[in-house]
């Protein structure tokens, strides 16, 4: 992670979970902007109290990042690992999508 700035290599370690969305399936949540974080909120909220120092400081860089900068990362994603996935989020349809999610996260940690 270079300076409170979130790049490929600090995503690229979590590729999988996107394996687990069919690209299909992803860009319905977007055009819905599906609540994804209400959705798990329980396997999220036991994830969270098992982040190591890392991944919490890496949470927090990716909640206070702007939302371009999120997706000029995710593009950058696309372009090295051609997950369309990746693409899906870039695009400038999917920044309220990634916005609200990002809010709802927020709050279950605030809880």
């Amino acid at each position: 992670m270079a300076e409170n700035k979130i790049t490929y290599e600090d995503i690229k370690r979590y590729e999988f979970v996107l394996g687990k969305v069919p690209s299909l399936l992803l860009g319905t949540m977007i055009r819905r902007n599906s609540n994804l974080v209400g959705k798990f909120e329980s396997t999220i909220t036991k994830n969270l109290s098992s982040l190591n120092e890392v991944q919490q400081k890496q949470l927090d860089t990716v909640l206070n990042s702007d939302i371009s900068d999120l997706q000029n990362v995710l593009r950058d994603a696309y372009e090295k690992s051609g997950k369309k996935q990746y693409k899906q989020l870039s695009e400038p349809k999917a920044a309220k999508f990634i916005e609200n999610n990002l809010k709802e996260l927020e709050k279950l940690i605030k809880k």
